[in-house]
């Protein structure tokens, strides 16, 4: 069982919170992580660099000179790659570098990744975070209440809330996610994670359909 204190925005703890991990995932599989990894970062790549190659180039396909008598090397056009002005010999065209993985792979990343910031010690449980009006100094003052300090932070959230992103969106290293939008690149490119327990409970299934 893994069990966590569960702190306010004063940073108060007001509770405890146990669960079992096989609630989020079985285990961690390393190679599972990094293959999901990969291919966020892939999906990432915008891939709109292109050079032209010697085909694309505007200019006369006509030889330089001729073939042979001049005491020269022999030269082509002056479309060649081996000439100023030339097109490039493996010119670059637009690619899409993205792919997917089975859904089934990277929803069991994400249970992973989750599970992993709690078994690192890297996540924090808080009980609510009820905003009457958008105020970055709340925000921020929870998050140094609770212990994050200058952490790069995930903010996991039950649902989206308008109030809480305009609060945290000028907080530099930040962002905030529902529960139901988390994915296995953002809780490991974050060093903390911070998550209330609706969110937590809604991750597990509690009180609902799994």
């Amino acid at each position: 069982m893994i069990s966590l204190p569960v702190k306010d925005k004063s940073g108060q703890e007001v509770g405890t919170y146990e669960f079992d991990p096989a609630d989020l995932a079985p285990g961690i599989n390393k190679q599972l992580l990094h293959d999901v990894v990969v291919m966020y970062e892939a999906n990432r790549r915008v891939g709109t660099v292109k050079t032209k190659s010697r085909g694309m180039v505007a200019g006369s396909t006509k030889k330089l000179y001729r073939q042979k008598g001049t005491g020269r090397a022999r030269a082509g056009a002056r479309r060649s790659p081996v000439r100023r002005g030339g097109g490039h010999t493996f010119g670059k065209v637009n690619r899409d570098f993205g792919y997917r993985l089975p859904k089934k792979a990277i929803r069991l990343a994400t249970r992973m990744a989750l599970l992993s910031k709690f078994q690192d010690e890297e996540a924090t449980v808080i009980d609510s975070l009820a905003l009457d009006a958008p105020k970055t100094k709340e925000v921020a003052s929870m998050l140094k209440a609770v212990g994050v300090g200058a952490d790069s932070c995930l903010l996991a959230i039950e649902s989206h809330d308008s109030v809480v992103w305009k609060s945290s969106r000028n907080i530099a290293q930040l962002q905030v996610s529902p529960a139901g939008g988390l994915n296995a690149y953002d809780l490991l490119r974050q060093k903390r994670l911070v998550i209330t327990k609706a969110a937590l409970d809604g991750l597990r299934g509690v009180g609902a359909e799994a």
